[in-house]
């Protein structure tokens, strides 16, 4: 197996990042393991570390709306293969999340010789889906991948400010936080406006909400 010299898992729960980290230790001996527990926290692990060879992803992380940490990933880190790790084991799900281009799902549930099958094929550039998504007949959600294009056009601070605003979190609050002007925030926030093509913070609100997992579709399926 190709030996990875630089992992990062991004989850929030310790015990599952902590199960994970073994199990990745076990596999590729030799790696360099780096954590991050929320999406902002991501956003700095990945800029310190734009040289690792996979990101072990779960979409349910503090900042993330479904998709959209994986779109964020994927538009400025193309170079850096995704596998999105959740609980959810809906085939449509794990299919979308290989329309917002990650390379492999694996289900939190999977047995470690999954896990490493999925790791060993994605390192090697293959995409790896669970056969049970495999056999599922998948229609690509076009409204969500046209948002995902826009999103992804938005800079790594605009996809900050977005996430904050997402939040509730004020201008003011947002520009003392990133310790920036709020003239800035207001810029960054015109900006949003202008690539999402929305007009209110509702709506670019509404519009990052949108991708989260918890599709109308999938609960009509039910």
């Amino acid at each position: 197996m190709q030996l990875a010299q630089k992992i990062i898992i991004a989850d929030d729960h310790p015990l599952f990042r902590t199960a994970m980290q073994q199990a990745v230790k076990q596999l590729v001996p030799d790696v360099i393991i780096e954590q991050a527990e929320s999406l902002p926290e991501l956003q700095q692990v990945v800029e310190q570390h734009k040289d690792a060879d996979l990101i072990l992803l779960d979409l349910q992380m503090p900042g993330a709306h479904g998709y959209s940490g994986l779109v964020f990933l994927r538009s400025h880190y193309p170079e850096i293969p995704v596998i999105v790790v959740s609980a959810c084991e809906d085939p449509a799900i794990m299919c979308q999340a290989i329309d917002h281009e990650a390379s492999g799902y694996i289900p939190k549930s999977s047995p470690l010789e999954h896990i490493a099958k999925a790791i060993e094929l994605v390192l090697q550039g293959d995409i790896y889906l669970p056969d049970v998504a495999r056999r599922h007949q998948h229609q690509p959600n076009q409204s969500a991948l046209d948002l995902a294009e826009r999103l992804a056009s938005l800079t790594p601070q605009q996809f900050r400010v977005l996430t904050m605003m997402s939040e509730g979190m004020l201008n003011k609050q947002i520009a003392y936080d990133l310790d920036v002007s709020e003239a800035t925030i207001k810029a960054h926030v015109t900006a949003i406006f202008r690539k999402l093509g929305v007009r209110t913070r509702t709506q670019a609100v509404i519009a990052v909400q949108s991708l989260d997992i918890e599709k109308p579709e999938a609960a009509l399926s039910h």
